[in-house]
């Protein structure tokens, strides 16, 4: 009989998910990255990832399956916001759906809550400062975002820590990420951000969570 010393304790799980392609688009690079980091160990722990829908409702039905399956420690989502020049650390998800276009189910919610009698607000559990911290280190572009939004990834976002509310332990968040090149050049004049990039720029950002107890003081806030 193995003592308990010999007996191998399993792999603690991230859950790290991405999106599908929406509107116009016929790619996402926010579900490429993710997908570049499955199966990876990054400070000992298994990267789990997943491409939800852009769905409003089905994208948290698909979130909440894959907490259930990967009992992760902790859940980063990404998300792609076009125009946006750096890697977007999302301080609060709303109670609001408000598409400006219809999902990829055809569904265009207006002025709807996300969770009926929900609070009105979360805020990420995941340590931001620290993480946009190592991620100017590493030479990645980044800031903290006052806004998601109010389309499915403010969506998902919110769902996130809805669904994490009583489960302390587990830390979430969400990031949005600028165009892929290629995709850039189809948009006069927006920013981008290759993928190899991205893909960097969340193992500096899982690595940082994963090590980071309590955040740091750090001036990151908006003056608009």
């Amino acid at each position: 009989m193995p003592s308990k010393s010999a007996v191998r304790r399993p792999t603690p799980h991230v859950l790290l998910t991405g999106f599908e392609p929406f509107g116009d688009e016929t790619s996402n690079p926010s579900w490429e990255a993710v997908r570049a980091l499955d199966g990876m160990r990054i400070a000992g722990h298994r990267v789990v990832g997943r491409c939800l829908p852009v769905e409003f409702g089905t994208s948290l039905t698909r979130l909440r399956a894959a907490i259930r399956e990967a009992k992760p420690v902790l859940v980063l989502c990404v998300g792609q916001a076009g125009g946006r020049a750096q890697l977007s650390l999302e301080r609060i998800g709303i109670n609001i759906d408000d598409a400006r276009i219809a999902d990829n189910a055809g569904a265009q919610p207006v002025d709807e809550p996300i969770v009926a009698g929900g609070p009105a607000a979360y805020f990420s559990t995941l340590p931001l400062k620290a993480m946009l911290r190592d991620l100017r280190a590493a030479g990645v572009p980044a800031e903290v975002s006052q806004t998601a939004g109010t389309y499915v990834c403010n969506h998902v976002l919110y769902g996130l820590m809805h669904a994490l509310r009583r489960t302390p332990r587990v830390r979430g968040g969400f990031v949005h990420i600028p165009f892929a090149p290629d995709q850039a050049a189809r948009h006069p004049g927006a920013p981008s951000l290759p993928v190899e990039v991205v893909v960097q720029g969340l193992r500096v950002m899982l690595r940082s969570a994963l090590t980071t107890n309590t955040d740091i003081r750090l001036a990151a806030g908006a003056t608009h």
